[in-house]
């Protein structure tokens, strides 16, 4: 094998690389990044149902859990379904669900800093068993809160330099 062709991919890497902070990039979860006002400093809220830990648990992997929080992230989350496809006999083998979340962060005053929605969709199949078209449904809401929740963090990062430090 010749190591040829991997020293112009290493350049054109470095090139890579170069353009890269020539151009002012900085990554958003790094030293300093924009995100920075927000890690370790939001505490999240919302509702008490499986949706609502699924994409609580989310935000707070990405945010880190605050031990004293600066902020308060209040979410409202709504899905629903809808049957997408159906057989001429009348049976639904492919399900939407949508999620909305309407989202406010807060200081601890209660002072609203930022505040936006997210909305998306998932869909899973129903044509196996039972218990497949179960579990078919239950990673379909996993994947739909984990989208919610980084829309809302992406939301939330674009805003974070606004913030009071």
């Amino acid at each position: 094998m010749s190591s040829k062709p991997a020293l112009p991919a290493r350049r054109a890497a470095l090139l890579g690389l170069l353009a890269l902070a020539g151009c002012g990039f900085a990554p958003a979860y790094g030293t300093g990044g924009a995100a920075t006002p927000l890690r370790g400093a939001v505490s999240v809220v919302a509702p008490e149902t499986v949706a609502g830990f699924r994409l609580r648990t989310r935000l707070t992997d990405r945010l880190g859990a605050a031990q004293t929080p600066r902020y308060v992230l209040t979410i409202a989350l709504t899905q629903d379904q809808t049957a997408a496809a159906i057989t001429t006999e009348g049976d639904t083998t492919r399900i939407n669900l949508r999620g909305f979340a309407e989202w406010s962060l807060t200081d601890t005053s209660g002072a609203t800093l930022a505040e936006g929605s997210s909305q998306t969709f998932t869909s899973y199949s129903a044509t196996g068993s039972t218990v497949a078209t179960q579990a078919a449904a239950t990673d379909a809401e996993t994947r739909l809160a984990v989208s919610l929740a980084d829309m809302i963090l992406a939301d939330l990062t674009a805003t974070a330099g606004d913030l009071p430090r």
